[in-house]
């Protein structure tokens, strides 16, 4: 069963592990000591019984021998269903606590896909909520694929405004299942973005679902022409799916934006090609599509195959980065940690330092999932889910 919302976070000790968080120039073996949901300290070899004698329910966790990371932010993740491509039996399910805390991630961005009509985002507010109290970190994004886009209290800039998960709006470009906006939709859109995000003190981020229709990035690059709008607000997912667009995106982020990478078999070579053009890796992420239909399409937009995302594929493809020789550990785990929270704003997320959420993955020589802890709770201990959602067996 879930976590009673209301229990007590006992002090816990995360000792003996390496870490390069906070960032230096080489790895080192640190503990960390989390009270109270937040980290409280990093210091090498913290004495275990002068620390009992202060807080007698200290819990201690071994990471003798493993690297120390933050947890894992998945920043594009249909965490109450998606699909219906193809009829209503195509309906991806809502993600369970545990295919989260088995990928390491401690923080998850829900979003509507292609289907805006029978999912809402009330649902889906309200599925943020519940993962936050069985022990996630969870935000939203109102709007789907299509504009105008729907909202819960009647519009973009009230959504942002006025309900705390909301840090953005999602749309769809260049994709087949979109509505085609005009240039001066989109730019009202990020405008009205940035000026809810000013008045709600989020950075407002525009998640821009890209197809793979020739028009690429044209529109986002024609929206941005005049405008005082910092291009970061974009931030365009699945820029790996065909080579003209990856090239787009990779000119992009060369230009001040940002880009978010499928964790699927195309992302290695998305990677590598924002590495080669020299781009600034700090304004790449990762996301996994979790919970997303994964629909296969033929040459005629005829349907011909459909898969499900999952949270796995962020560990899965770090690991095969790391063993390729692409980037070193470090880089890649910013693409899913501190990348995500500078990008997205948010505050006290993505990096091991004291003050921030307690929020941390242990990994094993060979990047197995050892422990997680999401808010300073166990919840992945010895790589056993040790906190399951409230329905799961």
């Amino acid at each position: 069963m879930g976590l009673n919302r209301f229990c007590k976070v006992s002090p816990l000790l995360i000792k003996g592990g390496t870490s390069f968080f906070p960032v230096s120039t080489k790895t080192k073996t640190v503990d960390f000591l989390s009270l109270g949901g937040r980290i409280e300290s990093v210091e090498p070899s913290m004495d275990e019984l002068t620390l009992r004698s202060v807080f007698p329910d200290l819990k201690v966790l071994d990471a003798g021998g493993c690297k120390v990371v933050p947890g894992f932010i998945d920043q594009h993740n249909h965490f109450n269903g998606a699909g219906g491509e193809g009829g209503p039996e195509f309906r991806t399910p809502p993600a369970e606590l545990s295919s989260f805390l088995e990928a390491g991630v401690t923080g998850a961005v829900g979003l509507l896909g292609t289907d805006g009509v029978s999912r809402s985002l009330e649902e889906l507010l309200a599925k943020a909520r519940g993962l936050e109290a069985e022990g996630l970190s969870t935000w939203i994004y109102t709007g789907s694929y299509r504009i105008p886009s729907p909202a819960m209290t009647g519009s973009i800039m009230r959504d942002m405004v006025l309900i705390d998960k909301v840090i953005g709006v999602k749309m769809a470009l260049s994709d087949h299942r979109c509505s085609h906006p005009s240039v001066q939709e989109i730019r009202r859109l990020v405008s009205d973005v940035r000026t809810a995000g000013m008045l709600s003190g989020k950075f407002g981020v525009v998640c821009v679902h890209m197809g793979s229709e020739s028009s690429g990035l044209g529109p986002v690059r024609e929206a941005l022409r005049g405008l005082e709008v910092p291009p970061g607000h974009f931030v365009p997912t699945h820029v790996g799916r065909t080579d003209d667009l990856l090239k787009e995106a990779v000119d992009l982020v060369l230009c001040g934006g940002r880009a978010d990478i499928t964790a699927d078999d195309r992302a290695l070579g998305a990677i590598e090609a924002f590495l080669r053009a020299g781009a600034d890796l700090s304004s790449v992420t990762l996301s996994s599509d979790g919970n997303g239909s994964l629909p296969k399409f033929d040459d005629r937009k005829r349907l011909i195959g459909m898969a499900m995302g999952s949270p796995r594929s962020l560990m899965e493809r770090m690991k095969s980065a790391v063993d390729a020789g692409l980037a070193p550990l470090e880089t890649v785990v910013a693409m899913v940690t501190s990348n995500v929270a500078d990008g997205l704003g948010l505050r006290g997320k993505g990096r091991l330092e004291r003050g921030y959420d307690s929020d941390l993955v242990v990994l094993t020589p060979d990047l197995s999932i050892r422990h997680v802890v999401s808010r300073g709770r166990v919840m992945m201990e010895d790589g056993e889910v040790a906190v399951k959602g409230v329905f799961e067996s």
